[in-house]
């Protein structure tokens, strides 16, 4: 095993066995339950490698497709929906729901909720206009890194990184 891999796995193991030892029981938006310390950070050094972990399973496929709809700009799920990644399904379809005043007939979390955003889901994929209208999770990540008022964040980043490798 690297060092590289070795860091950043000690670093997250690390933090685990705090949290068990000092994290503090709270509430959570599923109902589950976490337990969670506060200020805690990780830091690597890339120059090393990229710290995946290997102990905790990755959705590498997931990672990938999402890195390269935020490097597009964009913030429809469509996208993520037709590669058969769904994190981020949740946010449009509640706003889905309030819209048309069903968010109480379909209560967070249970298994109607889950039915109708399978539903949902399914209609996104399928249906281009029905996206378009309800498939947008606003301006973040991705859309603020190509369009931050007018600024194009990822396009100046890599101009720096060439003009100036050594910064």
């Amino acid at each position: 095993m690297s060092t590289t891999k070795n860091q950043g796995e000690n670093q997250y193991l690390n933090l685990l066995k705090d949290i068990l030892k000092n994290g503090v029981i709270s509430k959570d938006r599923t109902g589950t339950g976490t337990k969670k310390v506060f200020g805690r950070m990780l830091k690597f050094d890339l120059s090393r490698g990229f710290p995946l972990l290997t102990t905790k399973k990755m959705f590498i496929k997931g990672i990938i497709y999402e890195l390269l709809w935020f490097i597009k700009g964009d913030s429809n799920i469509r996208y993520l929906v037709k590669n058969g990644v769904n994190i981020w399904n949740e946010w449009p379809f509640q706003k889905y729901l309030e819209a048309n005043k069903l968010d109480k007939k379909y209560p967070k979390y249970s298994d109607a909720w889950r039915a109708k955003m399978q539903e949902f889901v399914e209609k996104i994929k399928n249906d281009k206009k029905f996206a378009e209208k309800w498939g947008d999770c606003g301006p973040f990540y991705g859309v603020q890194w190509r369009n931050f008022n007018g600024f194009d964040q990822l396009s100046w980043v890599i101009k720096e990184i060439k003009r100036n490798p050594d910064l």
